[in-house]
């Protein structure tokens, strides 16, 4: 039943949120004492169906869950 409800939150996130964006610091150049970085970010777009896919799979789990006690 645990799963089930962090299933939904998570589907619900999912469908609240499109996209997740991810901040990443490479280093370009590093010769001694000369540092070169260069920051590139990185969009991860979620899918709509998989958070309604989580957000179903959760509430069968719960509703079984409430059926077996």
């Amino acid at each position: 039943m645990l799963v089930g409800v962090i299933l939904i939150v998570l589907g619900i996130a999912g469908l609240v949120v499109a996209n997740i964006s991810i901040t990443e610091q490479k280093t370009v150049l590093d010769a001694g004492p000369l540092k070169v970085t260069k920051k590139e970010e990185k969009t991860i777009p979620i899918p709509t169906i998989a958070g309604i896919v989580a957000v179903v799979v959760g509430l069968g789990l719960v509703i079984i869950g409430r059926s077996r006690r």
